[in-house]
């Protein structure tokens, strides 16, 4: 509970610039006051200690010597009448007119003697002990005045300040005494107090006022700048429409003009974007479906003609295989654009049902055997943990999970490639790993960006638009999936694809795999090795197939390399990556 409320306070303090503000400006007072309130007490207690201290001296001296005048000038012979004159002339000097503070009288006996007339004598019942040994040593030993600060028995169990002076006396019939006069400066510790009082409730005040201040000034700054926040975020989540109120010609007043005016040119530049991007996806849509007709008659014809390329001469018949390969490519390029728009529209629609990934990505690479036997591949899957089920779209991870397979076959580089399936209570992760040439980290970066071909004079064997990684991570986001790259120079690369078991849930922050993926050899299955399963049902809308599109599995598909020289091989167009 503790820990929960310190984390919300703190959330609070990173949150709220008008409480640091605030706050700071209280404790800064606090401190300035405090410091001042130490200063001025020091300074009055200093003052007034050393003021009232020079009007007692002064006096004490004064009453000391005339009582020492009196005890000399004494013609007493008896006890009695020595008693008498002592007592009379300590209550005269204790009770006298015009005395700064309330002061006492203390006679102590400095000689233990057998003819003292007077004991130990006090004007108000004040016991010696109050009087230090310092004190008593120094009067005892010297013959001038000697004072010492003392602390008296108050009339609540605790003591007060004071001042003792002393000085040697001679009473009758020849006796040292030592005589205290006691100054109680109670009086003048009340007005410390009071003083101290005054400087606490003057210092809240400071504080108190200073805060309120602190609260006003920065609730004028503060508000502009969370309106400009707020307009900010309504901005950033897609409303232009939001502008900031101005009022004035201060800073804030430019502040939300210029601001004003930057989302004004933020809007029109959007629109126009937008506009524009409407236009091409039109564009691209247009032209896609313009071309499907006269492609497939194209393609109809270059079927009528690879048939019957046995009848041709060597140089007819590589056109024709050439003719055949290259429509076969324009057409999957079309389909990969036609996909691509209905992504950008938003038109992409999904049909999830409840699917073991596990089979499925066995299928796929089934289906890829034709390729990795090609490139002389061998492609495992790796199953981790316990059942893979989800529900998905098949048709679409499907198509993720054949893209990335065919694309670790060919950056392969004939190393094996491990197709690493497992999951966890949430989510489903397929890893695909070669141990190929790999990629750098700012390749992984823009490995999904369309178009993009990470080396452009590399020939690909199977060909390609460069959509489909771009087509996958689409897909992956109708799953609200996530997929990740990684690659090492080489070491290989690895792709990660993580969905959801439950449709239209959002994956967790751990994945159930690693990426680089972690496991042991020992762990590889062939395709063939796993049950068989049965063809996946072709559930809604029927997805492009860009491996059947590519026939990269066709019997009547005969490689290049059977009818068409290193030579004539050059001149063909550059195949790009898929």
């Amino acid at each position: 509970m503790l820990t929960g409320w310190f984390s919300a306070a703190r959330r609070r303090w990173t949150a709220s610039l008008q409480l640091r503000t605030v706050a700071i400006t209280a404790v800064l007072t606090l401190v300035a006051a405090g410091v001042l309130a130490l200063f001025l007490t020091q300074q009055i207690t200093s003052g007034l200690f050393q003021s009232r201290f020079d009007q007692v001296e002064a006096e004490s001296n004064r009453g000391l010597n005339q009582a020492r005048s009196i005890f000399d000038n004494a013609n007493t012979n008896d006890s009695e009448t020595t008693d008498l004159l002592v007592t009379n002339t300590l209550n005269q000097l204790a009770g006298e007119t015009g005395a700064t503070v309330v002061r006492d009288m203390v006679l102590v006996p400095l000689e233990d003697s057998q003819n003292l007339f007077v004991g130990p004598k006090s004007s108000s019942g004040l016991s010696a002990e109050v009087i230090p040994a310092e004190l008593s040593a120094a009067v005892q030993n010297g013959s001038g005045t000697y004072w010492r600060s003392i602390g008296l028995p108050a009339e609540d169990g605790g003591t007060s300040p004071g001042l003792a002076f002393g000085t040697q006396v001679t009473l009758p019939p020849g006796n040292i005494y030592a005589l205290y006069m006691v100054y109680d400066l109670s009086s003048v510790q009340d007005t410390l107090d009071y003083l101290m009082r005054v400087l606490v409730v003057a210092g809240a005040m400071l504080v108190m006022m200073n805060s309120l201040i602190a609260v006003y000034v920065t609730r004028s700054v503060v508000r502009p700048v969370g309106q400009a926040a707020s307009a900010a975020e309504t901005l950033s989540s897609g409303d232009l429409s939001v502008r900031m109120p101005v009022q004035g010609e201060d800073e804030m007043a430019r502040l939300g003009t210029s601001f004003n005016r930057m989302a004004d040119n933020i809007q029109d530049q959007i629109t126009q974007l937008a506009e524009l991007s409407q236009m091409q996806q039109r564009f691209v849509s247009d032209v896609s479906h313009e071309l499907r007709t006269p492609l497939t008659t194209v393609r109809m014809a270059a079927e009528v003609l690879y048939d019957s390329r046995d009848e041709f001469d060597a140089i007819n018949r590589r056109s024709t295989e050439l003719l055949y390969h290259q429509v076969e490519r324009f057409q999957a390029l079309l389909a990969d654009l036609l996909e691509i728009t209905r992504f950008d529209a938003g038109a992409a629609t999904m049909a999830p049902e409840k699917t073991d990934i596990l089979h499925l990505v066995t299928d796929v690479v089934l289906t890829a055997q034709p390729l990795a036997h090609k490139a002389n591949t061998a492609v495992y899957v790796v199953p981790v943990g316990a059942e893979v089920n989800a529900y998905v779209d098949p048709r679409r991870i499907e198509r993720i999970v054949r893209n990335l397979v065919n694309n670790a076959i060919e950056h392969g580089e004939s190393r094996p490639v491990d197709v690493i399936v497992g999951g966890n209570e949430q989510d489903v992760a397929v890893v695909v790993r070669d141990h190929g040439i790999g990629m750098s980290e700012e390749q992984a970066s823009h490995v999904f960006d369309r178009f993009w071909r990470g080396d452009p004079a590399r020939a690909r064997t199977t060909g390609g638009s460069g959509l489909g990684l771009s087509i996958a991570a689409e897909d992956t986001r109708l799953h609200n999936g996530r997929l990740d790259a990684w690659g090492h120079l080489g070491d290989g690369s690895a792709f990660r694809l993580v969905i959801p078991r439950a449709s239209g849930a959002t994956v967790g922050e751990d994945s159930p795999l690693a990426l680089p993926p972690v496991y042991d050899e020992s762990q590889r299955r062939l395709p063939s090795d796993l049950e068989s399963i049965e063809p996946l049902p072709l559930t809604g809308e029927v997805l492009p197939d860009r491996v059947q599109e590519q026939s990269l599995y066709r019997p009547r598909a005969e490689p290049l390399e059977s009818t068409v020289s290193p030579e004539d091989a050059s001149n063909a167009p550059e195949e790009e990556e898929s």
